[in-house]
């Protein structure tokens, strides 16, 4: 039996938008599906949303009829449709009464220190824990210490965590990070590039994510 191709996945994403983990969620059934056929490393990178988000966030209701002009009906219905996809692909959310929507450049801080020093397995773990932070637990993604809970909860040091957050040499890191996905044509999340040459918008369904992922394997084993 042939070795599985290896491939590298990078994920342009931000932590308080549903259709990134959706799409993660997706993503992952594929590569279940191509299990034994295809071995993958993911990295994640920052994409802020809300970029001049305050601290304390703004109401996810009125923050949504002012950014997309969305009225209380459409935004309901467009929660019951993440909610019933989230139940379909094992991550279901949970929309509380009061949710609020949070700036997340220290989210992103913790992230690229986690990559950059414990690898893509720490990275990814983190990322989920964060978005089940956000989604599932409704916390504060952007308070120093929840984001150190989270980072704890994977297994990360508590210390360094705190510290990297407030590095400004990762905070300069991150910032141009943001910048590089932004100059690439990075309009919206998630963006999912495969091999550093092909990109998918948004959050496909798994069945594309599959047939996109055999053909890059193939122009792999072809080169």
């Amino acid at each position: 039996m042939a070795d599985p191709v290896k491939i590298h996945i990078d994920i342009v994403s931000d932590v308080v938008c549903p259709w990134c983990i959706i799409g993660y969620k997706q993503l992952e059934r594929a590569l279940d599906e191509l299990a034994g056929e295809v071995e993958a490393e993911i990295a994640w990178h920052p994409f802020e949303l809300n970029r001049h988000m305050p601290p304390e966030g703004q109401d996810i209701g009125e923050h949504v009829r002012e950014k997309y002009g969305a009225t209380p009906e459409q935004s309901q219905g467009n929660r019951a449709r993440l909610q019933a996809l989230g139940e379909e692909l094992g991550f279901p959310m949970h929309y509380a009464p009061g949710m609020r929507i949070y700036n997340t450049f220290k989210a992103h801080q913790l992230l690229h220190w986690a990559g950059e020093t414990h690898g893509a397995l720490s990275q990814t773990a983190l990322k989920l824990a964060l978005f089940k932070a956000y989604f599932q637990d409704n916390r504060n993604v952007s308070d120093e210490d929840v984001l150190i809970d989270v980072a704890a909860s994977t297994g990360l040091d508590s210390d360094e965590a705190r510290m990297h957050i407030n590095d400004p040499e990762n905070e300069a890191a991150v910032r141009a990070h943001l910048d590089f996905w932004v100059d690439q044509g990075v309009s919206g999340v998630p963006a999912i590039i495969f091999e550093r040459k092909f990109m998918v918008p948004g959050a496909q369904d798994a069945a594309t994510f599959a047939n996109v992922i055999r053909k890059v394997t193939a122009k792999k084993a072809a080169a």
